[in-house]
């Protein structure tokens, strides 16, 4: 998600289906109060999780 990929890229990285995956992004977002994925990766940033060029693997 901090690297702004899709629910589908995430799914097909993790071997996940596309609405667990959703199911547990929202999750994130709720927990964290964010209001989407551009938030999410805004606030990895701020928090120095990921950094530009450096996607986290």
């Amino acid at each position: 998600m901090a690297r702004g990929e899709s629910n589908a890229e995430i799914a097909g990285t993790l071997y996940l289906s596309e609405a667990t995956v959703k199911t547990h992004v929202g999750r994130v977002l709720a927990k964290l109060g964010l209001r989407d994925g551009v938030q999410a990766v805004i606030w990895a940033y701020e928090r120095r999780l990921i950094r530009p060029g450096h996607p986290p693997r």
